[in-house]
Parts: structure tokens; sequence; C-alpha cells
């Protein structure tokens, strides 16, 4: 039987191995995708190099004709190049200049000057009107702390040391006459332009700067430590003005405080509401994250940070200056209240944008 079958195997035919199927060859591979396209792509770059150094201005006729052309093209590519996977490096390219394509034909590019004119004009203004009950709370708790501060001191003058920091006392406390506070405070001479802007301008503005600093950032621990620091400021200033009550000074320590008080106390009460608009938005997010509503509204916050430390910088001039080359209590009271109106007129008025009027012979 073995001889049999191995006839049989002889004489059959050979097996057909089965028919494979071809795989199919990747035609379009990086090299070839970039075959045509890549002169594009560098021409583009060329021109928002240009863009980027010199501005818009620089291109000539032609460039600017073919400027949203070749961006176009580069945006078809980069999808291209998305839908069939190609390298990571050509894709990385791609995005990177398309990117840096929009904003050279979409981005607006005002120059620095019309920036600040809007920052000042408009922004802040707006930031300010926007923060109004948080300017409220931060006010009622310096007026809170001054309360405090003067009946402490008013009852018992001893409060004036624990109260007001020695470095800030200047040599005042409860063994002070009426004749020193006005001759080495109220009324001191006046020291000379170098010292007076130079030397003690630069105090002040670096020592308020950093108070109204701490009340700001504090806003990110639920605004309580920035309430608490408000009121401890507050406590400060209330036992100062009882000393001199003590002493029959009180309305020329409050001219003598007005002519930079007015300046000092609203960036204060700036740098505090913005302190409290973060921790407004931190506390109640509505619909958004925690993180991404501090994004969304930290601008407003940043904004009336910068404008507190301006009007820092403000007191600082008439502080270290002014205060003590204005030796009349009524032309202090003029200068200080002067200021505040000027900042309210400021912060209410300014920079209100007019609305689209509405009604029957106009659309909505």
């Amino acid at each position: 039987m073995s001889e049999i079958a191995a006839m049989i195997e002889q004489v059959r035919p050979p097996r057909m191995a089965a028919p494979r199927a071809a795989k199919p060859e990747l035609v379009l591979k990086s090299s070839e995708f970039r075959k045509g396209r890549e002169v594009g792509w560098r021409e583009l770059e060329r021109l928002v190099q240009q863009i980027e150094r010199r501005g818009v201005r620089s291109l000539s006729l032609d460039d600017l004709q073919q400027l949203p052309i070749l961006y176009r093209a580069a945006l078809s590519s980069l999808s291209v190049a998305r839908t069939i996977a190609l390298d990571r490096n050509l894709l990385l390219y791609l995005e990177n200049l398309a990117l840096r394509s929009y904003f050279a034909v979409y981005a607006a590019r005002a120059n620095p000057v019309a920036g600040l004119r809007e920052f000042f004009v408009h922004d802040l203004p707006e930031a300010v009107r926007a923060a109004r009950w948080h300017i409220l709370i931060a006010a009622i708790a310096l007026l809170v702390g001054v309360a405090a501060g003067f009946m402490l001191t008013a009852h018992d003058e001893a409060w004036f040391s624990s109260l007001v920091p020695s470095g800030l006392a200047g040599g005042r406390g409860p063994a002070s006459s009426a004749a020193d506070l006005r001759a080495r405070e109220l009324f001191a001479p006046w020291p000379g332009a170098a010292a007076a802007f130079g030397v003690f301008a630069n105090v002040l503005f670096s020592h308020n700067t950093l108070i109204g600093l701490m009340c700001f950032g504090l806003g990110l621990a639920a605004g309580i430590p920035t309430l608490m620091l408000t009121v401890y400021q507050g406590l400060s200033l209330g036992a100062f003005v009882a000393l001199h009550f003590d002493r029959g000074l009180t309305i020329a320590s409050l001219g003598w405080l007005s002519i930079h008080g007015t300046t000092e106390l609203g960036a204060l009460i700036l740098l505090v509401a913005g302190g409290l608009v973060i921790a407004d938005k931190i506390l109640f997010p509505g619909r958004y994250a925690r993180l991404e509503n501090l994004a969304l509204h930290g601008r407003q916050a940043a904004q009336m940070a910068v404008g507190g430390i301006l009007m820092l910088f403000v007191a600082g001039i008439l502080e270290g200056g002014f205060r003590q080359l204005v030796a009349s209590t009524p032309a202090r009271f003029a200068i200080g209240f002067g200021m505040a109106v000027l900042w309210l007129v400021y912060f209410s008025c300014c920079g209100r944008r007019a609305r689209p009027r509405t009604g029957p012979g106009t659309q909505p």
C-alpha cells in the first residue's frame, strides 16, 4: 500500500499556493509631501519673520498680495499632514508656522502709546467701576480699623505704642507734647529737594507699595488676611489721629495727613479691592472651575493693582516732597481734597463707552 500511495503522489499535480492579498504601499511620505510645498512654506516664513522684525509696512505690494495666499496654503498642508499622520517634526513646524502667520495676518498691532492710552482712558476706570462692591467692603474695613484705633488710643494712650510700629512712629508717642508734634512733625522745616523727593519719597513709596501688594496678594487666601491687614492699617491711622486729638491738634494733623492721605488711602483701598476680587472669583466660581474663573477675571484685579501702585507713586511725591513744603493747613486741605475729587471724577466718569442706540429708526 505504501508503494501505491507513493505512485499516486507522484502523479498528482502540485498544489497551487493560495494568493495573498497584496499590501498597499504608502506612497505619500514626508519627503514626497514636502515636494512642491516646501518652497511656499519657506517663503511664508520669510514674510512672517520680516513682519515680526520690522512690521507689516516693510512688505512690498507683491509680498502683501502673496501673504494671505501662502497662509491659506500652509493651513491646507497642515490639515492634510494631520489627516495622514506624517512625522511629528513636520507637524510641529507647520503648526508653529500657521500660528505665527495668523498673528501676522489678523492680529491688531497697536503702538505702545495707543496701548497706554487705552489702559488709562478705558481699561483702568472700567475695572474700578466693575469692582465697586469690593471697594465698598475695603473702605468699610479700613474705617472700622480707624474707629477702633482712635477709641482705644483716646481712652488709653498706651495703646499707641502697641498699634503703631516704632519704625512708623518716628519718635512720636504718649510722651510727646503738642509743641514737639508741631515743631518736629506738623510744621517741620523743608528738608530740601534732594532729601524730600530723592530719599524720603522713595522710602515712602517702597514701604507703601509693599503693604499694598501684600493686601492684594493675600486675596488668594480667601480674602480674610487681606481684610485683617486692612483693619490693622486703619488701627495705626486711628491711633495717630487720637494722639493729636488729645493735644488739640486735630485739624492741623488732618490737614497734614490729607495732602497725601486721600491718594494713599485710595490706593490702599484699590489694592485691597483687587485682592477681594481674586477672593470672590475663587470662592464663588459659578459655572466655571476656580482656576478658570480666576483666569477669566484676573485681568481686572491686575489692572486695579497697577492703578493702585501708580497712585502710591503720586502719594509718595506728595508726602515726601510737598507735605512740608506747604506749611498752611488750609492749603494742605485744598490739595488733599482736590486730589480726592480728581480721583473720583477719573474713576467714575472717564472711559465710559457710548452704547448703541436702539429705537424705531435704528437696528438693535
